[in-house]
């Protein structure tokens, strides 16, 4: 037959691999078999190994090699390279073996396939062998297969021997160099990946646009602003700008760095943003505490036709969660639903994260026991939950259960802030002192500033200032901020300003501009009735230039939020609003409230801080939403302040005598009324 009629049924099964397409690469086979003579051509062979192994049918691949009288190293490669693509390392390797016993001779490209698969079993022992192989037949010295041991050994964890492999090759590439500053920075070391690009460009090497995005993750790593800004003119003037995966670098890289609006600058910039620049941009408002902000590019996103992937449902949800945006977190879930993506572990631990923070504790359970898979900080997630409740046993209980379900899961840093801070808010001292110590003994976590907070909070909670005072002088590193924020904030809880005095005198040192810490010990005076120093200490604030943050509540409301703050008149709805409050007051005061004037923050008369605790914001924003809700829905309101023992005392009253549940999620924990009670085991 003529020479290019073989070539068009060859270019069949090109066709067929191309397509994706097992009939028509079935079909061209059988229409070879017809039209050539037997044996076919060994060239024809190797096409129809190549063919099935492509197509992943790796036992038609295997049959046809066998078929083959004249098996050279192409045919054996062509099944050892298609199985590798498909992902039959363990088949793909005992090709390899079944090829040296046939003493064939492995070649430049063989080796890069071998090494993949062994890289993907984490098989380091055969990675070596192989390795040794390769040495022996002098193809080391090959780029391609140098830049495929050395990723070999990056991804089975051989750090010391990818080094000196990297340092050895006599030639390294553009992949090379890209393979190791990528593994420098998922390996935690930005710094060795900076140091390896700058070398990079010193031998007059080229960047492309992996080499830009794997650098400027080294410098979001080591928040080097400067040299991620060198990057970005380089960007420029190279003609990367157009470049979409580089400009979603460039918007991460700015939002890990704090650079709001030089990662906005960046994303509107981008002619056509894809999900991946969605993603980038939602998650730099989330790292930087602007949720809201975060919950309308979703929106935008929607709206410009951008389909739902995992990575933009998890960076919404976890937007929703810092929001407690319980509305747009369900319809988010949704959403979720419809695309088909909850199967994914990072949505499934986002919905957990999310119901948890919103308070929504059963909905948090049903989303982590419909998850089929799960890793720690889906259990971090859970526990943290229970720690928002308060609910210190079922926090225990679940840590004991991933323990026991999960060999291999080993609790964290995180893990045991969130049992520390669960034991605190329960007022368990004894239990939550046992988990500390536990950290050293049984797990060989070294407790870190986060823990020792949770410490001090928990003793300071149960009135133990004493004690937590003496544990803070005993910490073997200096106090930070947290800690000493913690005494500080007990101190306010249980009177005792002396203390709070020498916290808050420490906490000015550490953070000599945060008005926060004057206002808690002026409040601390308040209550306990020394009201010059209480003034002393809020003139003081003005005279050194600090403005004081806005105490304020919200609530969601038909998809709106309307924001209160003390003494507020100003809502469109503000007659019936105090009405509904002198109602209140009055049905209150029948069932046996009476007002806490120590909670007022000012020298008044006694009637004017009854009057003036009364009009907190939570209180405003309760009867707004008792006249505003339907009576079946759970009012929630949120707060950006930590609610005073007057208004928790009241919502008690209030959740009885209008037969409402009541949730409401301050600074510090949940609050949950029902029924004359609140679940939160406070201590006011």
């Amino acid at each position: 037959m003529a020479a290019h009629a073989v070539d068009s049924l060859v270019s069949l099964l090109s066709a067929a691999v191309s397509a994706r397409s097992s009939l028509l690469g079935r079909a061209a086979h059988a229409r070879i078999v017809k039209t050539l003579r037997h044996p076919l051509p060994a060239f024809v062979h190797d096409h129809l190994t190549n063919m099935y192994s492509k197509l992943n049918l790796p036992s038609s691949a295997q049959l046809v090699l066998q078929l083959n009288p004249t098996r050279s190293v192409v045919s054996w490669t062509s099944l050892i390279s298609g199985s590798v693509q498909n992902g039959h390392f363990s088949f793909s390797l005992l090709i390899f073996v079944d090829m040296l016993k046939e003493c064939i001779r492995p070649n430049d490209f063989t080796f890069p396939c071998a090494f993949k698969a062994s890289g993907g079993l984490c098989m380091p022992v055969t990675g070596k062998q192989i390795h040794g192989i390769a040495i022996k037949v002098g193809e080391i010295v090959d780029v391609f297969v140098g830049c495929s041991a050395f990723d070999m050994y990056c991804k089975t964890g051989l750090k010391d021997d990818a080094r000196k492999l990297f340092d050895e090759m006599p030639q390294k590439n553009r992949v090379a160099w890209n393979t190791y500053i990528s593994n420098a920075v998922l390996e935690g070391r930005p710094q060795d990946g900076i140091s390896a690009f700058i070398k990079f460009r010193r031998v007059d090497g080229i960047p492309d646009y992996i080499t830009l995005c794997a650098f400027l993750n080294a410098c979001s790593d080591t928040a080097n602003l400067e040299l991620g800004h060198q990057l970005h003119g380089y960007v420029f003037r190279s003609g990367f700008k157009a470049d979409i995966s580089v400009a979603n670098g460039l918007v991460d890289f700015y939002g890990k760095c704090g650079e709001v609006g030089c990662s906005k600058m960046v994303f509107d910039e981008i002619h056509k943003p894809n999900d991946v620049s969605w993603c980038s941009l939602m998650s730099t408002l989330v790292q930087n505490h602007e949720q809201e902000k975060a919950c309308m590019a979703f929106l935008m996103a929607r709206k410009e036709g951008i389909w739902l992937t995992y990575f933009l449902v998890s960076s919404v949800l976890h937007a929703c969660a810092g929001l407690v945006g319980l509305e747009l977190g369900r319809s988010v879930h949704s959403l979720a639903i419809k695309a088909c993506v909850m199967g994914n572990i990072f949505v499934g631990t986002a919905l957990v994260d999310m119901y948890g923070k919103c308070g929504c504790i059963g909905d948090a359970e049903g989303a982590f026991h419909d998850m089929a898979q799960r890793n720690l900080i889906t259990w971090n997630s859970l526990i943290g939950g229970y720690a928002h409740q308060g609910l210190a046993d079922m926090a225990v209980a679940a840590f004991e259960k991933m323990l026991s379900s999960c060999n291999e899961m080993t609790p964290n840093n995180v893990t045991f802030v969130c049992l520390l801070a669960a034991c605190s808010r329960a007022g368990n001292v004894e239990l939550g002192m046992d988990i500390f110590a536990s950290m050293r003994r049984r797990y060989a976590i070294e407790p870190g500033p986060e823990h020792y907070a949770c410490i001090v909070d928990l003793l300071g909670r149960a009135g133990m200032l004493d004690r937590a005072y003496d544990f803070i002088m005993k910490m073997p590193f200096r106090p930070t901020i947290s800690i000493w924020g913690a005494l500080l904030g007990a101190c306010r809880i249980h009177r005792n300003p002396e203390l709070g005095r020498i916290a808050a005198e420490n906490l000015f040192q550490l953070d000599p501009k945060d008005s926060g810490n004057f206002v808690v010990l002026s409040n601390s005076f308040a209550a306990a009735g020394r009201w010059e120093e209480a003034t002393s200490v809020r003139k003081e604030i003005k005279d050194i230039g600090l403005k004081k943050g806005i105490g304020c509540s919200w609530i969601t409301v038909k998809n709106e939020v309307h924001i209160f703050q003390a003494k507020d008149t100003s809502h469109e709805r503000n007659s019936k609003i105090h009405a509904t409050l002198s109602e209140l007051k009055r049905d209150m005061e029948e069932a046996g409230y009476t007002a806490d004037p120590t909670y007022s923050l000012y020298d008044l008369e006694e009637e004017e801080k009854v009057s003036e605790v009364w009009m907190h914001s939570e209180k405003i924003a309760l009867a707004f939403g008792l006249i505003s809700i339907p009576p079946v829905v759970p009012i929630r309101i949120t707060k950006n302040l930590r609610m005073c023992g007057d208004c928790h005392s009241a919502f008690k009253f209030v959740s009885r005598i209008t037969k409402r549940e009541i949730i409401v999620r301050d600074n510090a924990r949940f609050h949950w009324f029902q029924d004359g009670h609140c679940y939160c085991k406070d201590f006011w």
